[in-house]
């Protein structure tokens, strides 16, 4: 009888049985992370009170930014401050942006409705959001780094990443981002 078969038996089932799925499990979840969906952490409070600072959120790829809609909760990429950012997606591309002094934003020359606003500042500003990017400010305007201060207002849409939906944590935050 040889020994060599019942180590290789082994062998053969662990592989079958532990190995390859255990490989094609952790290949699937990659993928997944690539093309769908992702996590990411808040740097900073800009965007208190619907997202804590170090919050941790699920957000989905954007893979088309015409699906995406002014109120969005966005991630993108700032080359500017070479940082990942989340902040809500106010212009959109072709739009004319003010900000008076009372922090009223106005679209094309409407009042945007922004309930989510607790924290207003009285920082002003105009913009013309070139085709192609998009403008972005922090829900807590009075402590927000955002379109309003930075050298280039405009997030072309390739810095786009994604798309928040979901705080994860902390716990007491736990639900659907609106």
């Amino acid at each position: 009888m040889d020994m060599d078969q019942p180590a290789n038996s082994t062998f053969k089932r662990i592989l079958k049985e532990w190995i390859i799925p255990f490989g094609l499990e952790i290949l699937v979840i990659l993928l997944i992370i690539k093309f769908l969906f992702f996590f990411v952490i808040v740097p900073t409070g800009s965007m208190m009170p619907t997202i804590d600072e170090h919050s941790v959120l699920f957000a989905t790829r954007v893979h088309d930014t015409g699906k995406l809609q002014r109120g969005n909760i966005v991630v993108f990429d700032s080359e500017e401050l070479g940082k990942t950012m989340v902040k809500r997606l106010v212009g959109l591309p072709g739009e004319h942006v003010v900000i008076d002094e009372e922090g009223v934003v106005f679209i094309d020359d409407q009042p945007l409705e922004e309930d989510y606003v607790v924290y207003p500042s009285h920082l002003t500003g105009e913009f013309w959001v070139p085709e192609d990017c998009f403008l972005f400010l922090g829900d807590n305007r009075a402590n927000s780094k955002d379109a309003r201060m930075w050298e280039d207002p405009y997030i072309p849409g390739e810095k786009i990443t994604g798309k928040a939906i979901f705080t994860l944590w902390p716990f007491a935050n736990f639900g659907t981002l609106k």
